[in-house]
């Protein structure tokens, strides 16, 4: 009805309403109705321009790693009020899109000698105060021809980061490196928080199971092969992998990897 109501506009004055109208099965009424309405379309339309440039811009700012969800994340926390689904189609429409990645290598090496600990979570990875749930795991990155490998635990209620260490190996003490860091963050001791891992070696090791006695921390795990089972800490990674452009950059030295890291 909209492209009839256009044609009518753009043809008025050669043909008059009233025939265009008949011509075309529209009714006057309603075609002088869109014309009133005309300067609340344009004032829409502008809005639309405006949103999409700050969406353009946000997108931009990220390095253009950043898809709609994110996006709309950064606008509210600019003081913009918008919905989801409206930067959804508008970065659909200017063809605004986010990273994707590629997974290649595999860190969850399960240890068969060792049983796992219980699933305390059951994939609900929410908390109702800091220091009740925290999550944790390994990543990977490419520098040179080698590998440094991050381990993070993440507070669950609050969703930051708060413990972290990065290395050239995946050995136990790189993921007891990061749990220290994050109850030094909490002050020192953070009896009964429980935290959640998948089954890999390190975190089933004899050594982290002390660790976490030492701290006073329940651990829980995942199954093994089920990313849902430990999806916080899975969808942090993917996020800072994206950020990073892990797929397209190449670190030539540890330093500058650990820069970026940090940053």
């Amino acid at each position: 009805m909209t492209s009839r109501f256009r044609f009518i506009s753009a043809h008025r004055a050669t043909f008059g309403v009233k025939r265009l109208c008949r011509v075309l099965a529209v009714s006057r009424s309603g075609f002088y109705r869109w014309t009133g309405s005309e300067p609340a379309r344009q004032a829409r339309a502008a809005a639309e321009d405006a949103l999409a440039a700050q969406i353009t811009q946000v997108h931009a700012d990220s390095d253009g790693t950043y898809g709609s969800p994110r996006v709309t994340v950064e606008l509210r926390a600019q003081g913009v009020r918008v919905n989801r689904k409206r930067v959804e189609r508008i970065t659909r429409q200017r063809d605004v899109v986010g990273r994707h990645l590629r997974r290649r290598k595999r860190t969850t090496i399960p240890d068969p000698a060792t049983p796992p600990a219980p699933d305390l979570l059951g994939r609900d990875f929410t908390a109702t105060t800091p220091d009740q749930r925290w999550c944790g795991d390994i990543t990977y990155l490419r520098v040179g021809a080698g590998w440094l490998y991050l381990a993070t635990v993440i507070d669950i209620a609050t969703r930051r980061l708060i413990g972290w260490s990065i290395n050239t190996h995946m050995r136990t003490s790189l993921v007891i490196d990061a749990l220290d860091t994050a109850v030094a963050a909490r002050g020192g001791r953070v009896d009964g928080v429980i935290f959640h891992s998948d089954r890999g070696q390190q975190y089933s090791s004899a050594d982290f199971t002390d660790a976490c006695q030492r701290h006073g921390i329940r651990r829980s795990m995942g199954r093994i092969g089920s990313s849902y089972d430990n999806a916080l800490a899975e969808a942090f990674f993917a996020t800072c992998k994206r950020e990073l452009d892990v797929d397209h950059r190449r670190w030539t030295s540890e330093a500058d990897a650990r820069r970026d890291v940090f940053r």
